[in-house]
């Protein structure tokens, strides 16, 4: 019987291994189309680790479970598997893969968007992170806020059957690109990640009023701007795409520099006066 692991059980692991041939042979698939080493996050039993190798490219397999390990490194003595921590390692392959263990899929993926040195990832998340990262049902802020740089596609569903133990929800299947033409210049990700988070937090009721609150702007460049890339002004920011935020950004945010950092200039006059009446 296996032991359990020095970082915990399954639980703590997050462990719901791949266990359906059609969606791991999907994967493979996916992974095939590219080109490059590759790094598998969270290789479990093996599952995709398997067939991965039979691609002929060099391949660097993270697993947590020390046990898991040992038993890849005597089954796949010609792979590197490594005990490893995913989100203390640098994704320094050109192609990244793996069934992301659920519990900490959303700091992963922050962590593989903010880091270099990787050109595609196929990333099996749940239903809703993928769903949502692709943007179908409309964008988030992590998705906008990325998209600039980053093509995010959904290549279908996966029932909860199958992995084991089976989890509560379904997974889905992510593919994120980086875009070798960025729609903004990334010496601007900073300031175009808080126009964004900016324009998602801040008040009013659609994007125009909260743009327009933010800027300071008379309303009627921020008009402009949204009849330039169609957008009504009573639209939500999660019904905006790549395009149109990257053009907002270039018509207004570039500009005013997303002012929030001094969050007490955009407050109005009387909640102003008594913020000072506040003060000590």
């Amino acid at each position: 019987m296996r032991t359990r692991s020095l970082h915990g059980g399954r639980h703590e692991l997050g462990q719901n291994h791949l266990i359906h041939r059609p969606t791991i042979a999907k994967i493979v698939g996916l992974v095939a189309e590219t080109e490059g080493p590759i790094l598998e996050i969270g290789a479990g039993d093996g599952a995709l680790t398997v067939p991965l190798a039979r691609l002929g490219r060099p391949l660097r397999a993270l697993e947590l479970d020390e046990h898991r390990v040992a038993a890849l490194r005597r089954r796949m003595p010609d792979i590197t598997v490594e005990h490893r921590d995913a989100l203390r390692e640098p994704f320094d392959r050109a192609v990244i893969v793996g069934n992301l263990p659920f519990h900490i899929t959303t700091p992963l993926l922050r962590r593989l968007l903010d880091s270099d040195g990787w050109q595609r990832a196929i990333v099996l998340t749940q239903w809703e992170v993928a769903r949502k990262r692709a943007g179908v049902g409309g964008s988030t802020m992590m998705t906008a806020q990325a998209a600039p740089w980053f093509a995010f596609e959904l290549h279908g569903r996966v029932p909860a059957h199958a992995f084991e133990p089976r989890p509560s929800v379904d997974g889905g299947i992510l593919s994120i690109s980086r875009r070798s033409s960025p729609l903004v210049p990334v010496a601007d990700r900073a300031g175009y990640e808080r126009f964004v988070r900016d324009v998602f937090t801040g008040p009013g009721h659609g994007i125009a009023q909260t743009l327009r609150a933010m800027t300071r702007d008379d309303g009627g460049s921020i008009r402009r701007a949204l009849a330039e890339i169609d957008v009504p002004g009573r639209s939500l920011p999660r019904d905006l795409g790549p395009a149109q935020w990257a053009q907002l950004w270039h018509a207004l945010g570039a500009r005013s520099g997303s002012r929030r950092a001094d969050r007490r200039l955009e407050l109005p006059d009387r909640r102003r006066k008594h913020t000072r009446r506040q003060q000590p």
